[in-house]
């Protein structure tokens, strides 16, 4: 039989107002069973008490109407019984909730009775509680500097009390506080305050918000590396103690993140996974904004139906929300896909529809991109008069707000309108005042405009140069200033490492210049001022136009100061703090690193027009070639060819000699299109710099009939220029371990057969195989190694190439861990399956594992173009390292190994999928 007695209900309701903060789903079952108990103990003041301990479950279920609806049930009956000190608390308590649900009229107005009972009564403690909720009031009617003198007044009077709870919250409100004003060193400590207090006291769900709060922080400030590993700490914390709100938070935030850094695939599943959540919480404006991150993330990906289809929903859930501006960024979205779908009168429709709305709120960010978008619709309909109107409108504006990045993007597209309009002089100069503002920016941080995908494409520009240079009559100027533009496009992309804002910049220390401290204080203050601004700009809450505009001063300012800060710091010092300088280097420059028996070939694409640009010792000549889809139609088929060694010995067997012919057959086809033309037979030595899908194009192994190319030269490659010679000026380490890393396995039992015989090859080996072949072991040795050789298996994710990788003997070793580590090496060798392949994103840059190997200091690296034979590269590598230890250079060695190696296997994909990026030159 069930215990009625009053007592145990008091006792019940006590639990569950501490049990509140560490489980909630067993907090609201122990409130349900009070209430029960109080209806058969048959008193007011018992049934009171349980009904209070139920609101307050409810409240910390986020079932905010139904909390306010017990609260005023247990109000009544403490009112009706005269017990005062009783009703002044459940007042008190019931503020939070009407807060929530904007009943702010309602919420004072308890406040109010509850201030005249306690003060009546004495009750200081409790008067310092309402302070606190009184100053939630305040926040939410942004009287932030009042909100914040009550969370503190409320802190200092609650300590003597040891209130850990209110404590805990008067922390944790004072770090809400403190990021709206823009406080983030005092926000950040302050949360780590409760954070401390919390754990100590014993409250695990207070402390999972607090985990949670600190990684927003992170990310408002760019620090996504840590932003990203703390919101995965903080969700698995949040789901542990039962707070399904903050842990859906923290797949919403995920997902804003991936978007910005244009990751769609991981975007979608996050903000699809907080979507389900938010709606099983009943929560309608994040669940409105986790739909809208999935159709933006969708529409990264060119699914255009489906992306509109959530778009829809997801303008509709706002507008249920009665949220005015998110509705309007929709629209645009929308346009954007449409148009970028061909179907330009609806995107103009949504566009100036969205265009009046900003304009009228005075979002004139969000105008000036409406105003682009118009302009390119009009373009693409052939409407030039109004586009060139669009875009001048455009232009004015950006130079009004001094908004350099919508500037460079409006005089891009004023040059493209120009052009169509047949008027090449006045692009040419419309795309070089785009590209003097472009290379002013140099390592701009783009802001709240990262999401518009016409945004990215910042380098377009050098083609359209390119394009009209070709296009103008040959004179002494026009081959150096292509090939300037050419690798202004390529240097610039290439020199700016990728996922830049997830890389980790250098520990500060003391010893850093104070422009260096400066730049990285603004790098942090600009991320914290654009995520400020859009929270402003898309919040739920009633925008003030005042703070709006105050946020965008601040960031009009720090953007003045970084550019300039940046403009007087030493070359030197740009390192430290993840910035390149962006100069073009000549072709004279080139020469300098090569031989007089060498040329450099930099290949460039101009829409489907391949062109080569042929640096030597005496000339510079610009030739064009072919098309890129010609290539493209060659290169899928040669492709298909080396896939069928994947059929196994009995297919290779029937197939024969019949494989060889069929590949030569390609290769020599490819060999017509790209290196016929360009008169280089006479040079020992070729520098291949791809552009685009040429970058899976082996070179060394075209055939022009009669031989390979790697049997009249030896071939390296470079992603530019400017990257080649930056590899050649490294300095040579002239001592140090050769680390030799093997990770074996039934599918590649010669990897150890390799390590073992490349080991024996090399002075002061340090050799690691299988579970000794560690991250740390290569994070540790590996700095301070002349040579590193990696043999294992090699994966590439050509959805999200920073996920690429290599496996070691204890984890995985992705892009994104090379930009951590220091690898200074002459020579890095990746001996595994596709090591080499890369994706191409915007402005020719390379997105896998040899970008990150550059960026970790290599001077050259080895890798492999496409699934490779463990027996014929155990052999090679066997070859290769006999050849560096007899002193050869490390292009003439992999030309050699490469010989022999054929003359055992005939076939190139045996011989061929071995490519020398970088440095060419002697071991140091």
């Amino acid at each position: 039989p069930l215990v009625t007695h009053a007592a145990i209900v008091e006792q019940l309701a006590d639990v569950v107002r501490e049990h509140v903060r560490v489980d909630v789903h067993e907090a609201a079952a122990l409130a349900d069973l009070a209430v029960l108990i109080a209806r058969g103990v048959g008193t007011d003041e018992a049934l009171a008490r349980a009904l209070r301990a139920r609101a307050n479950a409810h409240w910390f279920c986020n079932e905010l109407k139904l909390a306010v609806e017990v609260f005023e049930q247990a109000a009544r009956l403490f009112e009706g019984i005269g017990n005062h000190a009783e009703l002044g608390r459940t007042l008190s308590s019931s503020i939070q909730s009407l807060i929530l649900l904007g009943e702010y009229t309602r919420a004072l107005a308890a406040a109010d009775r509850a201030r005249a009972i306690f003060t009546a009564v004495g009750d200081d403690r409790r008067l310092a509680r309402l302070d606190l909720n009184v100053a939630n009031v305040f926040h939410r009617q942004d009287r932030l500097a009042e909100a914040l003198a009550s969370y503190e007044r409320a802190y200092e009077r609650l300590l003597p009390y040891q209130d850990v709870e209110g404590i805990g919250v008067a922390l944790h409100n004072m770090a809400v506080c403190l990021i709206v004003l823009n406080d983030f060193e005092r926000a950040l400590s302050t949360y780590e305050r409760a954070r401390e207090h919390c754990a100590r006291a014993g409250m695990p769900v207070l402390v999972a918000q607090a985990d949670y709060n600190i990684a927003y922080l992170y990310y408002f400030r760019g620090d996504y590396s840590r932003a990203l590993d703390m919101l995965r700490a903080a969700r698995v914390a949040c789901q542990n103690v039962g707070d399904p709100y903050h842990a859906a938070l923290c797949n919403l935030d995920q997902s804003d993140i991936y978007l910005e850094l244009n990751l769609s695939v991981e975007a979608t599943e996050m903000a699809s996974a907080a979507r389900q959540q938010f709606e099983a919480l009943g929560i309608g404006y994040e669940a409105a904004r986790s739909v809208a991150n999935m159709a933006i993330a969708l529409g990264q990906q060119g699914e255009v139906f489906r992306a509109l289809e959530l778009f829809g929903e997801a303008r509709a859930r706002f507008e249920r929300e009665q949220n005015s501006v998110w509705p309007s960024v929709i629209d645009l979205y929308q346009a954007l896909v449409l148009s970028n779908a061909g179907r330009h009168f609806e995107a103009r429709r949504l566009c100036a529809a969205a265009l009046t709305f900003f304009r009228a709120s005075s979002l004139h960010r969000k105008a000036i991109l409406c105003e682009l978008l118009l302009a390119r619709i009009e373009l693409h309909t052939d409407a030039l008069p109004q586009a060139l109107a669009h875009c001048t409108e455009a232009l004015a504006h950006a130079e009004a707000m001094d908004a350099p990045v919508l500037d460079y993007q409006a005089r891009f597209l004023k040059g493209q309108i120009e052009e169509a309009a047949g008027d090449g002089a006045s692009a040419y100069e419309s795309y070089q005042a785009a590209r003097a503002r472009l290379e002013a920016l140099r390592s701009v941080l783009w802001g709240e405009d990262l999401k518009i995908a016409f945004m990215s494409a910042k380098l377009v520009v050098y083609e359209r140069l390119v394009d009209l240079c070709l296009d103008r009559p040959e004179d002494d100027r026009q081959a150096s200033e292509i090939f300037e533009y050419i690798e202004q496009s390529k240097s610039r992309s290439l020199r700016d490492l990728f996922f830049e804002r997830v890389r980790p910049m250098r520990p500060a220390d003391d010893s850093q210049s104070e422009l260096v401290r400066q730049i990285r204080t603004l790098r942090e203050e600009l991320n914290w001022y654009y995520h400020r601004v859009e929270l402003e700009q898309l919040g739920r809450d009633d925008r003030s136009p005042e703070r709006l505009a105050d946020l965008q001063a601040q960031v009009r300012n720090r953007e003045q100061t970084f550019i300039r800060v940046l403009r007087e710091m030493p070359v030197a010092d740009r390192e430290s703090v993840g910035l390149h300088d962006t100069e073009a280097i000549t072709p004279d420059e080139v020469r300098a690193t090569l031989g007089p028996d060498a040329a450099l070939i930099e290949y460039f694409a101009v829409g489907d027009c391949i062109l080569a640009a042929v640096v030597t010792a005496g000339d510079l000549t610009i030739v064009p070639l072919t098309t890129a889809s010609r290539v493209r139609q060659v290169l899928r088929m040669l492709q298909f060819q080396l896939a069928k060694f994947q059929f196994g010995p009995e297919y290779l067997a029937k197939a024969g000699d019949g494989l060889l012919e069929a590949t030569e057959d390609h290769l020599q086809e490819l060999h017509e299109e790209l290196l016929a033309p360009l008169d280089v037979g006479s040079h020992r030595r070729l520098v291949i710099v791809p552009h685009d899908l040429l970058h899976y194009v082996p070179f060394h192994a075209l055939f022009d009939g009669r031989s390979y190319v790697a049997e009249t030269a030896a071939v390296s490659y470079a992603p530019s220029a400017s990257v080649y010679a930056l590899c050649c000026r490294r300095p040579a380490p002239v001592s140090g371990t050769s680390l030799v890393l093997g990770v074996p396995d039934a599918r590649a039992p010669f990897i150890l057969d390799e390590v073992q015989a490349v080991a024996r090859r090399l002075p002061n080996v340090d050799l690691r195989i299988g579970e000794d072949a560690t991250v740390a072991a290569l994070r540790e040795v590996g700095a301070g190694s002349r040579i590193l050789h990696i043999a294992t298996h090699g994966f590439f994710r050509e959805d999200n190439p920073i996920f690429s990788g290599v496996r070691m003997g204890d984890s995985y070793l992705t892009l994104h861990d090379l930009y951590d580590l220091r690898l200074p090496a002459d020579l890095v060798t990746l001996s595994g399956c596709g090591t080499g392949l890369q994706a191409i994103a915007g402005g020719d840059e390379l997105r896998g594992l040899v970008r990150g190997l550059l960026a970790a200091g290599a001077r050259s690296i080895l890798v492999t173009l496409w699934n490779v034979h463990d027996v014929s590269t155990a052999k090679f590598m066997t070859f290769l390292y006999r050849h560096l230890e007899a002193g050869m250079d490390k292009a003439t060695a992999v030309q050699q190994a490469m010989a022999e190696l054929r003359e055992q296997c005939p076939h190139p994909y045996y011989w061929a999928p071995f490519i020398l990026v970088g440095a060419g030159g002697p071991i140091g």
